[in-house]
């Protein structure tokens, strides 16, 4: 199994290195076409034919880069799809329902900003006392004595008027210290009382948090009990988690329902797969240079038929194979499997229900296949499955139902 999936990295792995260099190719194919067009337009007269034979030639070499993309992301999907089987042999499908436990994760306080004090205001200094300007010794020859006295005069005014206007600021401070001291106390206030308010906000949803992570993990208490009994729901649960944990390729959305019988321990599964037309029915592209397309060519309806069936051949084994894997206590000691797809009725117009194949197979009997060398149509057949004719065209298996194991 560990060979097989060293070989499955590998493909998957080359698959991926030649998506991207078709990818750089197309990149820089483009890239020299668009150099080559610009080129030959500042070209001269004489330069012009050559130059636009260039950029025909550099046009033609991005459109096959494009189609070698195109090529490498169709191979990387049939690669995924063909590969459904070999993929979930590489992974151990057992959930391990203790991992599923939730604990308690409280995010940090997201009002960090209420938790810091307001800054103080910056104190309202006291005003500078005011000072008496000296007076400049008049100049000239005549009036000297006048003119020292005017300026005197005028120097007292001002100290007298400085003085006043100094004295009514200081008799304002108290008032204004106050009023500032109030206003800084009220958006403290404000803060703290927005403040409790988040806090409580925030205590409120940790409680809930809390308490849904309580009520889960009770739930994951009663699943793991019931599982350790056996008991119905636990058992349908326990499979409900494994298939969800199956990842598919988007190109085949999967869905399963399973229902379990605990007198014969027998689970009956139903798994929905996509039709026909969900898949890629494209074997390739090519770029046609007379009309400068790039054209599909469609599988052959042998090859669109036989990968079909190869899709719901391998998505029936790998369903039973992940049950029985994870299902490590032995729980179930059967599966009775049916596949189908769900189309349109081109008779009534309304969706129905296609059964494309059926099977039931014991523990016993599918641990002893080695799915990693088998040919998935020939294992069913092995498994006495009853499988559909034709699955493309949607022909459905004679006798819909779940088949029973012990039938």
């Amino acid at each position: 199994m560990q060979h097989q999936a060293r070989l499955a990295e590998k493909r998957e792995a080359a698959v991926a290195r030649e998506y991207n260099a078709a990818v750089r190719r197309t990149e820089q194919a483009h890239k020299a076409a668009q150099r080559a067009t610009a080129a030959a337009q500042r070209a001269s007269e004489a330069d012009r034919k050559r130059l636009e034979k260039e950029a025909a030639a550099a046009h033609v070499e991005a459109m096959q880069a494009e189609v070698d993309q195109l090529n490498a992301e169709l191979s990387a999907k049939y690669e995924r799809i063909d590969s459904l089987l070999s993929a979930t042999l590489q992974v151990d499908d057992y959930v391990d329902l203790e991992s599923l436990r939730e604990v308690v994760d409280h995010p940090p306080f997201d009002r960090p900003d209420l938790m810091r004090p307001l800054p103080a205001p910056a104190p309202i200094p006291d005003p500078p006392l005011p000072v008496k300007q000296p007076v400049q010794a008049p100049t000239g020859l005549f009036g000297r004595k006048q003119k020292l006295a005017e300026a005197e005069a005028a120097a007292e005014a001002q100290y007298a008027a400085d003085y006043w206007a100094w004295h009514a600021s200081v008799q304002e401070l108290p008032a204004r210290r106050q009023a500032q001291d109030t206003a800084y106390a009220a958006a403290e206030q404000g803060r703290l009382a927005e403040l409790a308010k988040e806090r409580a906000r925030y205590d409120q949803e940790c409680v809930a948090r809390e308490e849904a992570v309580l009520e889960q993990n009770g739930e994951l208490d009663q699943l793991i009990n019931g599982l350790g009994y056996g008991t119905v729901g636990a058992v349908q649960d326990y499979v409900a988690i494994v298939l969800a944990n199956s990842i598919y390729p988007e190109e085949v959305e999967v869905h399963h329902s399973a229902e379990f019988e605990p007198s014969t321990a027998e689970l009956s599964m139903r798994v929905l797969i996509p039709g026909p037309d969900s898949i890629p029915a494209v074997k390739g592209y090519r770029y046609v240079r007379a009309s400068d397309e790039i054209v599909e060519t469609p599988l052959s309806q042998k090859e669109a038929k036989e990968r079909y069936a190869e899709l719901v051949h391998n998505v029936a084994l790998r369903s039973f194979h992940e049950v029985f894997e994870a299902d490590r206590r032995g729980l179930i000691r059967s599966i009775a499997l049916e596949l189908g797809t769900e189309t349109i009725n081109p008779a009534t117009g309304r969706e129905t229900y296609v059964p494309l194949t059926a099977a039931a197979v014991s523990r016993e009997v599918f641990s002893e296949l080695d799915l990693s060398a088998v040919v998935p149509a020939a294992t069913l057949a092995h498994l006495g499955a009853v499988v559909s004719k034709n699955p493309l065209a949607l022909v459905p298996v004679s006798g819909s139902g779940v088949r029973s194991a012990q039938g």
